[in-house]
């Protein structure tokens, strides 16, 4: 009990030191701040679109007796569809697929890609050049096409999307996190650590790992803000969600046949939001890259 006490005063130094160096940071940071602000506000916009529907009755999914294809109005926000769904659910609903899909395939390159990336970069050798050869012919194919390949081959849906998209940045984040290892292991105090017996997995795990975090999260904003334009090219193409699920991609698709009768809003909204989304990300990924980067800052300020 006597050591708790002892040692509340030092952890809540530690934590108060670590709130001021992160307030400290975001001082002046207003890129970053209004692309939180962004990202913020779509995640709460998923929340809210799962208790949307019980507060003024209109579903994403399912139709009602109502107007068709009718303009914004102080009923239906967004308008409706040719099925009389009311546009401004389906988009809030629609955000729930988009985020999970670039979250996930985000997380699933990063682990991926930066697992090899140490491994690569630190061992060398003839593992080195084999993991970069595969890595660099992956990196080689553009990405929309061979993500709708992989889409095409896994089926349409949440999961295949995922494992597409994750699986097209994964050479990103082997390439970012190699080329800081191969820094990294040349540095004096990693030669002073293999002195003392330390082991490969020890070195990488403790000391070249933490010096590639800041690269990494600067590569995933810009990675998030990708990946939502990917995952609505896909919807687009048909290997999204399938139909009626709120799809921002689909819904364009399905909204640019109604287009010249007018009904401008059905592709209006969607892609707006597609567009707020991605900007909301590639703002953060500017701001980390600002704060991890002192002369880039400096050079810009």
């Amino acid at each position: 009990m006597t050591e708790t006490r002892e040692t509340m005063p030092i952890r809540r130094s530690l934590l108060a030191r670590a709130a001021g160096g992160v307030t400290k940071g975001l001082r002046g940071q207003t890129v970053l701040k209004v692309g939180l602000v962004i990202v913020i506000a779509f995640m709460l916009m998923t929340v809210v679109a799962q208790i949307w529907p019980s507060m003024n009755g209109f579903h994403p999914t399912k139709y009602r007796d109502g107007p068709r294809l009718e303009g914004p109005s102080a009923i239906h926000w967004m308008g409706t569809d040719q099925l009389q769904r009311d546009v401004f659910t389906r988009v809030i609903a629609g955000g729930f697929a988009s985020l999970v899909v670039a979250f996930s395939a985000v997380a699933l390159s990063m682990i991926a890609g930066s697992i090899l990336g140490w491994i690569s970069g630190y061992t060398g050798g003839w593992l080195d050049r084999c993991l970069s050869l595969f890595m660099d012919a992956i990196y080689s194919f553009p990405s929309m096409i061979l993500a709708i390949v992989l889409v095409a081959m896994f089926g349409s849906g949440l999961s295949p999307m995922i494992w597409a998209v994750g699986f097209v940045y994964i050479p990103t984040y082997f390439r970012v996190t190699r080329a800081e290892s191969l820094q990294v292991r040349e540095t004096t105090y990693i030669e002073a650590i293999k002195a003392i017996g330390a082991s490969r997995t020890r070195i990488v795990l403790r000391h070249v790992a933490p010096n590639t975090v800041n690269a990494i999260m600067a590569v995933s904003s810009f990675n998030l803000a990708d990946a939502i334009l990917t995952v609505a090219a896909l919807s687009f193409l048909g290997f999204g969600l399938p139909p009626p699920a709120p799809d921002w991609g689909f819904d364009i698709q399905n909204g640019q046949k109604y287009l010249q009768s007018g009904s401008w809003w059905l592709i209006t909204f969607p892609g707006l939001m597609i567009i707020a989304l991605s900007l909301g990300f590639g703002l953060i990924g500017e701001g980390i890259s600002d704060l991890v980067n002192p002369k880039r800052r400096h050079k810009l300020g």
